[in-house]
């Protein structure tokens, strides 16, 4: 890719960028949220059109209008938001679009269920074709976006933000994965925040920040804290968390049962709580209860019962306008499902859940001047990068809409802030601001809940950690008694033997 500019407006997304990929390499390309890496991308895989600049493939010119002129030429996208059809098969969906057919007409699902298990044995990818994608889990969802480009026989796969809603040991399999196809000749790009998995798996690294290219070198040849430091123009400091003193209950979740659709419960007579002045962490491989507990913590679920007692009391099954108001901000734990509108403006955006304060509103109307003032001070507090408050939510980076959000429910100023994934999918600078947000809402003397699937997260932030396991309080660890061992063994269901 030589002198790839893309101009949105006024907005230099890509500035004069070049690219290079070798035969069966493993290129990452890192940066800030908003550095141009995903615009890059779109451009090679046909999903954007550049402003000027040349793509060559094999030596020659190329014009891809669309992803089918880039699929022709055997490049392929695994996508940071599957794109995949739930209540079909594996085997329909890795299909789909290329489907073997019977006389030329009818849809041929043996043929299509014997082609997925050719490519799983293939390449080592092992999935079920006849499974409802609906019933698959993340990390398997992901394989079948892998089996469905390999299927188009693409020799150039990008990999956009893989392991944003992977657990670590999905991580683990997926980085094996990009090496094995590296290995048969694939050339695997991977856009990724997390640098630890560059050193894991990349043979080179490419360094953008704010649309422009800055460098690249041999994964060898550099280390995280160079990478960190190109990527965000100065060193990355990690915050020392003290000790504190509590200073009474904030939330106390009490015997909590959410019934499931067969005899066994989500949440199976959960009990934790939460005391001023600390961040208590919960720990956990994803699909063990976590979604549902926050749901019913904010109203969006009705528990079976129990008790959730907010500054004395008990919201459960109160609306979530009632948990709000009587104390409660949550920074949700999908950005676009449950924390913004994608077709709402910034200023929309940012004044969910604000609009009834009085400098915002008046006798049920709008105060517009006082909404933008207020948007205005969460985008520049924030350093949220955007192109004007009418922009459109689903327009930003998912790292920008995602500070934006934290944005809106730290201004809440509640008394408790539940913090769901709040760094998913964010680059390394956005990570620190975010943790620094969370640490001063602590030092304040508030309540932080954190549920994360990152164990680091969850380590180095929290004062008190629970473990979930199938809906049940595993275990609670005080900071200085946490190890990851200790919590992986009873985050896979496993017991503590004592010396």
């Amino acid at each position: 890719m030589k002198h790839i500019t893309k101009v949105y407006g006024s907005l230099y997304a890509s500035d004069d960028v070049h690219l290079t990929l070798d035969k069966g390499e493993i290129l990452a390309v890192v940066g800030e949220n908003g550095a141009g890496k995903s615009t890059l991308m779109k451009i090679l895989y046909g999903l954007e059109q550049p402003t000027s600049g040349e793509i060559y493939l094999n030596g020659e010119l190329q014009h891809f209008r669309s992803p089918h002129d880039a699929i022709a030429k055997k490049i392929g996208m695994v996508q940071q938001h599957f794109m995949l059809l739930e209540p079909c098969t594996v085997a329909e969906n890795i299909v789909y679009g290329q489907e073997p057919r019977k006389n030329g007409f009818f849809f041929d699902r043996n043929a299509a269920i014997r082609i997925t298990e050719e490519l799983c044995d293939k390449y080592g990818l092992h999935i079920d074709p006849r499974r409802l994608v609906k019933d698959c889990p993340v990390g398997l969802q992901q394989r079948v976006e892998i089996l469905k480009v390999l299927y188009q026989d693409a020799d150039i796969i990008i990999f956009d933000e893989p392991s944003a809603v992977l657990t670590p040991q999905e991580v683990n399999e997926l980085l094996l994965t990009m090496r094995k196809l590296a290995e048969m000749g694939k050339s695997i790009i991977i856009i990724t925040h997390k640098l630890h998995e560059v050193m894991a798996v990349a043979d080179r690294v490419m360094v953008m920040r704010l649309g422009k290219y800055i460098q690249e070198m041999p994964k060898s040849e550099t280390s995280i804290e160079e990478m960190s430091f190109l990527m965000v123009g100065r060193h990355i400091v990690e915050r020392e968390v003290p000790p504190q003193e509590t200073t009474g209950t904030v939330l106390d979740v009490r015997d909590l049962v959410l019934a499931g659709p067969d005899e066994k419960n989500i949440l199976d007579h959960f009990s934790i709580h939460v005391d001023a002045g600390e961040i208590v962490g919960i720990a956990g491989v994803s699909g063990n209860g976590q979604s549902e507990l926050i749901q019913c913590l904010t109203g969006l679920l009705p528990p079976t019962s129990g008790e959730v007692v907010l500054k004395g009391e008990n919201m459960a099954g109160r609306s979530v306008g009632d948990i709000r108001n009587a104390g409660c901000a949550c920074i949700p734990e999908d950005r676009y499902l449950w924390g913004c509108a994608k077709q709402a403006t910034l200023t929309e955006t940012s004044i969910m859940a604000h609009q009834y304060k009085p400098e915002l509103s008046r006798h049920g109307l709008l105060n517009s001047k006082g909404a933008k003032a207020f948007t205005q001070k969460l985008l520049d507090d924030y350093d949220v990068r955007n192109s004007g408050q009418s922009q459109k939510a689903g327009e930003l980076s998912g790292g920008n809409i995602q500070k934006l959000i934290v944005a809106r429910e730290m201004e809440q100023n509640s008394p408790l802030l539940i913090a769901a994934e709040p760094t998913r999918g964010v680059d390394i600078g956005a990570i620190e601001f975010i943790h620094n947000k969370l640490l001063e809402k602590r030092e304040k003397g508030d309540a932080v809940l954190l549920i994360s699937s990152e164990l680091t997260e969850i380590m180095s932030l929290s004062d008190r950690i629970y473990v979930i396991y199938e809906g049940r309080a595993a275990g609670e660890f005080r900071k200085a008694d946490a190890t990851e061992e200790a919590l992986g063994i009873l985050m896979m269901g496993g017991a503590l033997h004592e010396n």
